[in-house]
């Protein structure tokens, strides 16, 4: 079953360098169907849902551990297989001496628009990543940016608006 955020909802984790959750908001967990308790101390992929291609946490974590902020748009797995799809934003969470300490992301609901747009892109880069692998499923979507003439920043949050 397809689950969809509300308009003005956030979903808020926290996670150490490592991509365990240390928190998360209660629209998390009634999105992702864990508790607390089954989500703390976790590593924040077990909502990985399969039809995400690897190539995009690729992405995403070559950002992030650059303390680059990174947007992307995710489909993610519940506990009880049911899915839905966020807009994520996630940044670098620094102390007061600006050491790295791990992982900030807030999800909101995705722009419909932009989910036409998302989908098949995905299911391209699935396709490919099962046959050729991650760097080329990757490939799809820096070729896809070459053709737009824009950066993966620029073409995911154009999208979203």
């Amino acid at each position: 079953m397809l689950k969809e955020m509300k308009k003005d909802d956030f979903i808020i984790s926290k996670t150490n360098l490592k991509g365990y959750i240390t928190y998360t908001n209660k629209i998390f967990m009634d999105m992702s169907e864990y508790s607390e308790t089954e989500l703390l101390d976790k590593p924040h992929n077990l909502l990985r849902h399969p039809q995400m291609p690897k190539a995009v946490f690729k992405h995403l974590w070559n950002g992030i551990t650059k303390q680059q902020e990174v947007f992307a748009y995710v489909l993610n797995k519940t506990k009880h297989n049911n899915e839905y799809w966020v807009y994520a934003n996630i940044t670098a969470s620094l102390d007061g001496n600006d050491k790295h300490t791990g992982y900030y992301s807030v999800r909101r609901a995705p722009n419909p628009k932009a989910l036409e747009i998302i989908k098949p892109l995905y299911a391209k880069m699935l396709e490919v990543e099962k046959r050729s692998g991650v760097d080329a499923s990757l490939d799809v979507l820096l070729e896809l940016l070459k053709e737009k003439g824009v950066s993966y920043d620029e073409f995911i949050i154009s999208i979203q608006e």
